[in-house]
């Protein structure tokens, strides 16, 4: 079988890549929001300026606080079934349900208590090993960055 490159994002780290895999069968309009993004070259550079041992890494703002994002606009939100595993990635928001544009996070460990309430629209398939070593910290001291994210199917 052969994987679908147009929903395959390559995250790659300082140390190594972090294969994700897109999922428009649950969040069309923020997998769309990620390619356009990263086939942009947004992400590049972005550090990851929230990551809590136990819960999750969050990146993509490139204001490094946490209360930037693209100038695209908001999303709506895509809830669905899907539990926050390990692995999984969501769109990071404000209080507003529909209020997610740039921001996401990757899970370092099971987070169910998000369920329902945040838009799940990837899962990492390979590289979590990479994603364990990122800098702690509410921001990091030393926050680690996004050398570079692209969509699978623009791999030259």
């Amino acid at each position: 079988m052969t994987a679908d490159l147009e929903n395959i994002v390559h995250l790659d780290l300082e140390w190594g890549r972090v294969t994700i895999k897109l999922r428009p069968d649950l969040a069309p309009g923020h997998c769309a929001r990620i390619r356009e993004l990263a086939r942009e070259g947004f992400y590049d550079g972005i550090v990851f300026h929230r990551v809590i041992d136990g819960f999750m890494a969050q990146t993509g703002d490139p204001t490094g606080t946490g209360m930037g994002g693209s100038k695209k606009g908001n999303l709506r939100a895509e809830f669905s079934k899907a539990p926050f595993d390990r692995g999984v990635v969501g769109a990071a928001r404000s209080q507003n349900p529909n209020s997610a544009d740039s921001q996401f996070f990757i899970m370092l460990d099971d987070g169910h208590f998000l369920n329902n309430q945040y838009t799940v629209w990837g899962e990492v398939t390979d590289g979590m090993d990479h994603v364990d070593r990122i800098a702690k910290g509410e921001p990091p001291k030393s926050p680690d960055k996004i050398v570079k994210m692209a969509v699978a199917a623009d791999a030259t």
